[in-house]
C-alpha cells in the first residue's frame, strides 16, 4: 500500500471518527425540549444522520451501528405519534439489527438492540405478525446470547430480555411451551443483581411478582420507583416507567 493511500484512509478515519462523536453529542441530547413522553425530533434525526455517516467506515461500523439501533428505537418510541410512521422506524431497526448481529456475532449490544426493535415492531405490527416472525423464539435465543457474551451488558440486559419474554409471552401447549412466569422472576431478578437497578428492571420485575401473588413486594417496589427523581440521562425513557407504575399500582390497589 502506498503512502497516498495510507494518508486517504487515515484522512476517512479521522473524519468518520468525528462523525461518531458528533452523534454521540446529539444522542445525549435527544431529551432536550421534551414535553411529557413526547420528545423533539431534532436531536435524534440528527443523531441518525451522523451514524449513517459512521456506519459505512469498518473502524467505526459497530459502535455506529449500535447507536443507530438506539437512536431509531427512541425516534420510534417518543418522537413518533402516527402508528404507519412508527412501523417504518422499528421496521427499518429490525432490518440494522438483523444485518448488525450477522456482521458481529460476538457482540453482546448488537444482539441486545436488534432485540429492542424487534419487541418494538412486534408491538406496533401485531401478534399475527409477531407469531409469524417467531418473535418469542427470536427474543428468547438472542438473551441467551447476550448472557453468554456479557451477562453485565445494560446492568443485565440479557437477563431482563430473557425475564421480560418469559412474562409476556403465552403459555400455548405443543407451540410456545417455555413460557414460565417463575422464570420471569427468576431472571428479571438475576438483572437487577448485574448493576444498577433500572426503571425499567423495576416495573417488569414488579408485575413479575404481583402475578407470581407476591403483590406486597409488588407494590413496594413500584412505589419506591415512583418516589425517585427522573435522571438527567434518561428523563424520557423514565418517565414513561414511572407512568407505568402508577398506572399499575392504581390497578392493584
Amino acid at each position: 500500500m502506498n503512502i497516498a493511500i495510507k494518508i486517504y484512509i487515515f484522512i476517512f478515519s479521522v473524519i468518520f471518527s468525528q462523525t461518531l462523536n458528533e452523534g454521540k453529542k446529539f444522542y445525549k441530547d435527544r431529551g432536550l425540549g421534551s414535553v411529557g413522553l413526547r420528545a423533539k425530533s431534532e436531536a435524534i434525526d440528527n443523531a441518525i444522520r451522523e451514524f449513517e455517516k459512521a456506519s459505512k467506515l469498518p473502524e467505526t461500523a459497530l459502535e455506529a451501528g449500535v447507536y443507530l439501533l438506539r437512536s431509531y428505537y427512541y425516534k420510534g418510541e417518543f418522537s413518533t405519534v402516527e402508528i404507519e410512521k412508527k412501523k417504518e422506524i422499528f421496521k427499518r431497526g429490525k432490518l440494522i439489527g438483523e444485518s448488525l448481529i450477522e456482521k458481529y456475532p460476538n457482540s453482546a449490544p448488537a444482539h441486545y438492540w436488534y432485540l429492542v426493535n424487534l419487541g418494538s415492531w412486534a408491538q406496533v405490527y401485531g401478534t399475527i405478525a409477531a407469531a409469524r416472525e417467531g418473535v418469542a423464539d427470536l427474543m428468547k435465543k438472542h438473551s441467551e446470547i447476550i448472557i453468554e457474551l456479557d451477562e453485565k451488558y445494560m446492568d443485565g440486559g440479557g437477563y431482563f430480555m430473557l425475564g421480560a419474554v418469559h412474562l409476556k409471552s403465552p403459555y400455548i401447549p405443543f407451540i410456545l411451551s417455555w413460557p414460565s412466569n417463575k422464570l420471569a422472576v427468576k431472571y428479571l431478578e438475576k438483572a437487577m443483581s448485574q448493576g444498577d437497578k433500572t426503571s425499567l428492571q423495576t416495573v417488569y420485575f414488579a408485575r413479575a411478582l404481583f402475578k407470581e401473588g407476591r403483590k406486597k413486594e409488588a407494590k413496594d417496589l413500584l412505589t419506591n420507583l415512583i418516589s425517585k427523581p427522573l435522571s438527567l440521562e434518561n428523563k424520557v425513557e423514565d418517565l414513561k416507567n414511572k407512568l407505568e407504575a402508577e398506572d399499575l399500582i392504581a390497578k392493584w390497589n
